[in-house]
């Protein structure tokens, strides 16, 4: 049975998980929800995640929830195909990718969340960017940039010499934050933007990427 994710084209999280099933050339079907009718709050949907949210995976008789937790399972699984993800092999590698993993989940994803929802999901709803939003997002994000810039002065990429989950995580929202005026705060970092660039032309992203417009707002 095909792997089945269930979720939106354009959802940062739904994209996550998708590119880790690229990456690691698993077949699958995506399964389209639509928020727009509240169908991820109708019981069907709850039944298989009971927070409402996308994306979530059927792999037969399991089904997963929270796309890093995703991404962590099709790596595990498939650890033997494609890029390894999780450096199974090597405990101390092992133990950087999760650590660089939760860096994106905790410090840079809640301060790129906002400044996306804001340039793009806002005006769909009719609203005016909230710029202090914006601004106050943005000085956090630096911080964290200033960070991957460090860490990226001496490793090609963020848990060491090798793309890994740490990298992936980051690949979704990045991408809208450079279609950005903030796009400034990758750029400005020679090593960062060197890092994006790399991690932005991989195969598995190129696949993702035409899908991810935001002709419609996503469900986090």
């Amino acid at each position: 049975m095909a792997f089945k994710p269930y979720g939106l084209p354009m959802s940062t999280n739904t994209t996550r998980a998708m590119i880790c099933l690229h990456e690691k050339e698993v077949d699958f079907e995506l399964v389209p929800v639509n928020v727009f009718a509240a169908e991820h709050k109708q019981p069907p949907f709850l039944s298989k995640n009971p927070f409402g949210l996308i994306p979530l995976l059927e792999d037969g008789d399991l089904t997963l929830f929270e796309s890093r937790a995703i991404t962590a399972y099709v790596a595990e699984k498939f650890k033997e195909t494609g890029a390894d993800l999780i450096r199974h092999k090597d405990a101390k590698e092992a133990a950087l990718v999760k650590v660089w993993t939760e860096v994106e989940s905790h410090y840079y994803e809640p301060a790129v969340s906002p400044i996306i929802y804001e340039y793009f999901v806002a005006p769909f709803q009719g609203k005016e960017p909230d710029k202090s939003v914006i601004d106050t997002n943005v000085e956090k994000l630096k911080k964290v940039l200033d960070v991957y810039e460090a860490k990226l002065s001496s490793t090609k990429y963020l848990a060491g010499d090798f793309y890994s989950l740490a990298d992936l995580s980051n690949v979704s929202e990045t991408h809208y934050l450079m279609q950005t005026p903030c796009a400034s705060t990758v750029n400005e970092r020679p090593h960062v933007k060197a890092w994006w660039e790399d991690i932005s032309s991989r195969p598995a992203f190129t696949k993702v990427v035409g899908g991810m417009t935001f002709g419609q707002n996503q469900e986090e």
